[in-house]
């Protein structure tokens, strides 16, 4: 065993990338296979946050201390920050234009087709 340290930094990195990548994977499949925009609108938030989040600490623990770090942290800390909100802009705007969120009690047929709503 050369560095134990090095070897736990190096496995954790690729843990946080793998698990980044399945969140990744997740958000991706939700944006084609959910039913309506409210729902592909939360996967949609899944891939920023935490896919991107993940994905973001596993580049910091492989690169160290250093200016790369640092960069890396200043791209999560603006991710953290505009992707809720833009998310939060788009479902604003959505429900503006008549875009209800479908209530399963009242929907009987168990279709979303994400159509307004009267």
């Amino acid at each position: 065993m050369d560095n134990p340290v090095g070897m736990l930094t190096e496995g954790l990195s690729w843990l946080s990338l793998g698990i980044g990548f399945v969140f990744l994977l997740i958000g991706a499949v939700g944006l084609i296979r959910l039913p309506d925009f409210w729902s592909r609108l939360h996967a949609a938030g899944i891939i920023d946050t935490a896919g991107a989040g993940f994905i973001l600490l596993g580049l910091m623990l492989h690169a160290g201390f250093g200016l790369v770090t640092v960069k890396l942290l200043l791209i999560a800390v603006f991710i953290f920050i505009a992707s809720p909100t833009a998310t939060h802009a788009i479902a604003n705007a959505a429900f503006a234009v008549g875009l209800r969120p479908v209530d399963l009690a009242e929907d009987q047929s168990g279709k979303f087709d994400g159509s307004p709503r009267p």
